[in-house]
């Protein structure tokens, strides 16, 4: 298994900061088994470069590595949040302090699997309040490990106003070994609040440049040279994206479709078929994407509700375990609805990009085109649109991204802007 933060494309100078405070955290636990290694504060921090379990020096730790209890990791998307967040989690239950990447401690968090780590991955639209409540109160608990309890909250841009006050008292008021990490988009009080926020140290994630998603794809992934290349600039530094360009046939021929677009817009009629034809391939992609996870829960929730047993009472425990049902169908709807939603933003991100390419091209910028392939139909739309065309209907599909994450109905937003690119 690599180093833990070998993944993190592009990102150096994160990495560096982590390592430090992982470094700096485990000389907290070693400090605390030491008493007399601590400073008069007794937190260790100002403990000098020491020998590890393992036998080799580790960095020097002081208290600028600035290791803490809670930990906000923003960038935009496909930049790692997730996966920087989840490093660090693997470093900071590494028993050498830095994501060796081959103790069991590294080796059970980057697989699922540790007991003290916990991923909490929105799968609705939002994250509520009792599962917040819940998850603070288990983490409050003693690790099993002797290390650190950590929670990782992905997409914390999605905390209800209660569930992000019950977070709050958690880190205002933090368990002695017990870390929180935080990722959101950006630091804006839209995405996450201003008390959470003062109460954080940030790490800033940037996009990462196309050739070091493509080395990325080349090295983990096995993907030839060559479409490493193309996926990488298709996917606009998003790396999940890329994988997906790379390695599946069929996000290939969705993205093929989005792309057709301006070719469609002859018309009003025209507009809306297109604005109809994205939505019902959104949707489709959705459904095709939960449709095993959505039948295996129903059928483990029916096993546990004794559905097939033939022993006495089974069928009343059945008809009682209605609720239960109908609870577990809420849950997956939300689910759809936030894939059908993520679905339709990568094609928005797509079109975006086509855009982009007659805008550059119309001003004869130096830079490369994110579609090398559809470069050609971009300078088409260059001369006949000229820069301020393009530049309108780039602002359409940016428009169109922001009014869905605001929950404007999709259909209707993606109408507008259809017939906004149409009329241009």
């Amino acid at each position: 298994m690599p180093d833990v933060f070998a993944d993190l494309v592009g990102q150096d100078e994160a990495v560096d900061t982590l390592r430090r405070a992982a470094a700096a955290a485990s000389a907290v636990l070693r400090a605390a088994a030491v008493p007399s290694t601590t400073d008069a504060a007794g937190d260790g921090f100002d403990a000098l470069a020491e020998e590890s379990d393992g036998g080799q020096p580790t960095a020097a730790v002081d208290a600028g590595a600035g290791m803490t209890h809670a930990w906000i990791f923003t960038g935009p998307p496909g930049s790692g949040r997730s996966v920087a967040a989840r490093a660090f989690a693997a470093a900071l239950q590494c028993a050498y302090g830095t994501g060796c990447g081959e103790c069991p401690g590294c080796h059970t968090t980057m697989t699922g699997t540790h007991a003290d780590v916990r991923m909490v991955v929105p799968e609705g639209l939002s994250i509520g309040v009792n599962e917040m409540r819940a998850l603070v109160l288990r983490a409050a608990s003693t690790p099993s490990g002797g290390r650190w309890q950590v929670v990782v909250i992905e997409d914390a841009d999605r905390l209800t106003e209660a569930a992000g006050n019950a977070l709050l008292k958690a880190i205002e008021e933090p368990p002695p070994r017990t870390v929180f990490l935080l990722c959101a988009p950006s630091t804006h009080p839209d995405d996450i609040s201003v008390t959470i926020r003062s109460r954080c140290r940030v790490v800033p994630l940037g996009q990462p440049a196309p050739e070091a998603v493509a080395e990325v794809l080349v090295r983990r992934d096995g993907v030839a040279p060559d479409v490493a290349r193309w996926a990488a600039a298709a996917a606009q530094g998003h790396v999940g994206r890329a994988r997906r360009l790379a390695r599946d046939p069929e996000a290939r021929k969705r993205r093929e479709a989005v792309l057709a677009v301006p070719r469609r817009l002859t018309g009003v009629g025209a507009a809306f078929d297109a604005a109809s034809a994205l939505i019902e391939a959104a949707e489709a992609e959705a459904e095709a994407s939960v449709a095993e996870a959505d039948a295996a829960e129903r059928a483990a929730l029916e096993t546990a509700l004794g559905a097939g047993g033939t022993g006495r009472g089974a069928a009343g425990a059945m008809r009682g375990a209605a609720g239960q049902l109908k609870d577990l169908e809420k849950r997956q709807r939300s689910r759809a609805t936030r894939a059908q939603r993520d679905a339709l933003d990568r094609a928005l991100v797509d079109l975006a990009g086509f855009y982009r390419d007659a805008l550059t091209m119309a001003l004869r910028a130096p830079v490369a085109p994110v579609h090398t392939d559809t470069a050609a139909l971009a300078g088409a739309g260059a001369q006949k649109w000229d820069a301020e065309g393009a530049l309108r209907r780039l602002e359409a599909v940016l428009e169109c991204r922001a009014a869905i994450e605001a929950n404007v109905k999709p259909r209707i937003a993606v109408e507008a802007m259809m017939l906004s690119l149409w009329k241009g």
